[in-house]
């Protein structure tokens, strides 16, 4: 805690102008649930453009995001489970774990083949998870075109490849740092409305005076 307070003391007391790019707090970057819905909010009017007949959303991290953006596009969901980094090592796997698929069968899966899907998570760090999820669509339920939403892409250079037919959306650019999501509060040791407070720190919207 004594670390991470002086951190906030230091860029507290940052000049104004160089909060333009988000700070790190332990060498991590805090996103609170506002400035992840403004990513998605603005994003959605492109998507309502592509027309997508259904979201299939990645989870863990891809869930809200899929949420908030469904109130706009007003599709159903679908999810699947994928895993790529390790939460106890916090650590990548050495490749993607498929945990769970939906059932094309009944419902809501339904709507994935021959129809238009748009892949959702919450950021595009590697690709690889991007990658798997499209490569997987394709080969078992054969929709006839993928797009992503990604709320952050992260600036860097990608390990996974998606075909030029992939439309691809991203709600921001961010830089290549660890990033700390709300729903993951938890995890970091912090209560939401830390999280939150470390979030606008982070943004440049708050230091520690207010």
């Amino acid at each position: 805690f004594d670390d991470v307070k002086s951190q906030l003391m230091s860029l507290a007391k940052q000049d104004p102008a160089s909060k333009a790019e988000r700070a790190l707090i332990g060498g991590k970057t805090y996103f609170s649930y506002a400035q992840i819905h403004e990513a998605v909010s603005g994003a959605a009017p492109a998507i309502l453009e592509w027309k997508p007949d259904v979201i299939v959303a990645i989870g863990g991290g891809g869930f809200i995001p899929a949420r908030m953006l469904r109130t706009e596009v007003k599709i159903p969901i679908l999810a699947v489970s994928l895993e790529l980094y390790d939460d106890a090592t916090m650590t990548a796997n050495v490749k993607v774990v498929k945990k769970q698929w939906f059932d094309e069968t009944s419902g809501v899966g339904k709507l994935v083949r021959g129809r238009r899907v748009l892949v959702v998570d919450e950021v595009d760090d590697t690709r690889a998870t991007l990658q798997y999820c499209v490569e997987e669509l394709l080969e078992t339920n054969v929709p006839a075109e993928i797009a992503t939403f990604c709320v952050f892409n992260k600036l860097k250079p990608k390990k996974g490849v998606l075909s030029p037919d992939v439309k691809m959306f991203v709600g921001a650019e961010i830089a290549d740092n660890w990033s700390c999501f709300p729903w993951d509060a938890a995890a970091y040791g912090n209560d939401i409305r830390e999280h939150e407070r470390l979030a606008r720190v982070c943004a440049g919207e708050e230091d520690l005076s207010r």
